[in-house]
């Protein structure tokens, strides 16, 4: 259940944010520099009806992420000998020829790349450097997402102009898998720390030098894929947009600041029209009652609630199609979803947003923009559906997680069995109960109220109980001491998707001034 702290200390089982929030300071890179750091408010659709939501819905094709363009460029050096001289520096790229060698195994190395990245990312063409100023001459850098350097000589200056665009850079170096790189030395105490001993350059860490192993370049890639997405996000906040047990507005305020969201607007008495008007398009509903039958019938589904709330949920589906396409989106939330909606739409609107997720668009309920961008990021890091659920207490390295919408596929592609039932605590509508597979790992996000500090656990399904409790739940084991979990973990709301993207979220949320903790392995 999903029960939160009024002023009177008495708990409701509905969505009623109160409470406090802090604030975030954005660093320098915050990845979209184009963007321009601009607050963006939110804007209320006008001029709704279900006919032109009708005609904007019958294009069904789901988002895609967009690629992320690279820019890989070789630095290098062509030394001449001079007599009882040191003449050269580290390294195995020396000479023309060298270079010609080297920029065809870097080719090769991109294009397997490419071929094995389960994301959206371009390279653009090799473009071969000796210093900062050769750099005018590449006509494309301007194109590039990030920067994918690979450091075999050239100078200190190269990485300089570089860091000046304010876009992300990847340090690669070779120790043995080809020709040893100048920088396999040096790129700690020249560039990184600046001959210091702190790091001492802004927008670029430790965490973004890679050494030999092109599959450390792909998570790094995969993980600003993913936050490239993320960023700008434009999304339908239904009854507009709020956090759990946090004062209004102050959390959403902080999303459009850190993560530059573009929330849109519709009101629940605009939805109710929509809604009704729906219900008197012949066609809207004789297509709902088919889809209905189609769904029932399909492999894995049992229904064990009345067949009319889920006919009423398609024809909600139908609605909200129509709204994010209106609003040119491919997000979507709901506020006041545990009563507000149910009237209106003769049914909760759980399946709704399950329907949704299943289609390839990202679909929320609580409309909780505390846990919402870390959603958001981690369904484009993964290329899948994300679960935003409920935390219980961690106990003997078991936790359980639930809530009464949920994806059924899961891992993108295939269909997890799901009994469709009422949602629990109103027991009413249609919501499905995802039977999520055991031994599967994930990921769980556990976001703060101040967008400060989020926590991390890989975990592992051991169970898909069926408690009294929301539909969707899953106990998860995990690798770390329960106390421990307890008092480390912030905010309320958790987000999980299938898989280890661990790494990814950390690589993605530094960059806007967001600590990632995972938490430690239990002791030994």
């Amino acid at each position: 259940m999903n029960e939160q702290p009024t002023n009177s200390g008495h708990p409701h089982a509905r969505c009623c944010p109160c409470g406090h929030s802090g604030n975030n300071d954005i660093t320098r890179r915050t990845f979209l520099k184009g963007m321009g750091g601009a607050t963006l408010l939110s804007t209320a659709l006008t001029g709704l009806t279900w006919s032109t939501l009708a005609v904007a819905g019958q294009d069904e094709s789901g988002p895609s992420r967009r690629a992320l363009v690279v820019k890989p460029i070789l630095a290098y050096d062509l030394p001449q000998k001079r007599h009882q001289s040191s003449w050269r520096n580290w390294g195995g790229v020396q000479t023309q020829d060298d270079v010609k060698k080297e920029m065809a195994r870097i080719e090769g190395e991109l294009k397997e790349l490419e071929r094995q990245a389960d994301f959206p990312v371009r390279f653009l063409p090799l473009t071969g450097v000796q210093k900062g100023a050769d750099l005018q001459a590449a006509s494309d850098l301007s194109q590039a997402d990030v920067y994918l350097i690979y450091a075999a000589g050239g100078w200190m200056d190269v990485f300089d102009q570089i860091n000046k665009t304010g876009k992300d850079m990847i340090i690669f170096c070779r120790h043995k898998s080809g020709p040893v790189y100048l920088w396999y030395e040096i790129i700690s105490p020249r560039y990184l720390r600046q001959h210091t001993d702190t790091l001492a350059v802004k927008g670029v860490d430790d965490g973004d030098v890679v050494v030999d192993n092109p599959k450390e370049i792909l998570w790094r890639l995969r993980a600003l894929c993913g936050l490239r997405n993320t960023m700008g996000t434009r999304m339908l906040a239904v009854g507009g947009p709020d956090a759990w047990a946090q004062p209004k507005g102050v959390v959403p305020e902080l999303v459009r600041k850190v993560w530059q969201f573009d929330i849109q607007t519709v009101s629940y008495e605009d939805l109710g029209k929509l809604i009704k008007e729906a219900r008197a398009d012949a066609s809207a509903v004789e297509r709902a009652a088919k889809a209905t039958q189609a769904y029932l019938k399909g492999p894995g589904v049992t229904l064990e609630t009345e067949k009319a709330f889920v006919e009423n949920g398609f024809l909600l589906e139908r609605v909200f199609h129509g709204l994010m396409k209106k609003a040119g989106c491919s997000s979507i939330t709901i506020n006041g979803c545990m009563g507000t909606i149910m009237p209106l739409a003769e049914t909760s609107a759980c399946l709704t947003l399950t329907l949704l997720n299943d289609a390839g668009y990202l679909a929320f309920c609580e409309s909780d923009f505390v846990v919402i961008p870390s959603g958001v990021l981690l369904a484009n890091i993964s290329g899948q559906p994300v679960f935003l659920n409920d935390p219980t207490y961690p106990h003997e390295g078991i936790i359980t997680l639930a809530h009464c919408t949920a994806p059924r596929k899961m891992n993108g592609r295939e269909l997890e069995p799901a009994r469709i039932l009422t949602h629990f605590e109103s027991d009413y509508g249609a919501a499905p109960k995802v039977e999520m597979r055991r031994g599967q790992v994930v990921t769980n996000i556990v976001p703060d109220f101040a967008l400060k500090r989020w926590v991390g656990l890989r975990g592992e399904i051991i169970d898909a109980p069926f408690m009294d409790i929301c539909r969707s739940q899953i106990d998860i084991r995990f690798d770390c001491d329960s106390l421990t979990l307890a008092q480390r973990m912030p905010g309320f709301h958790w987000m999980t998707c299938y898989g280890d993207y661990m790494k990814e979220v950390g690589y993605a949320i530094k960059r806007l001034g967001i600590d990632w903790e995972i938490l430690p392995n239990r002791p030994a």
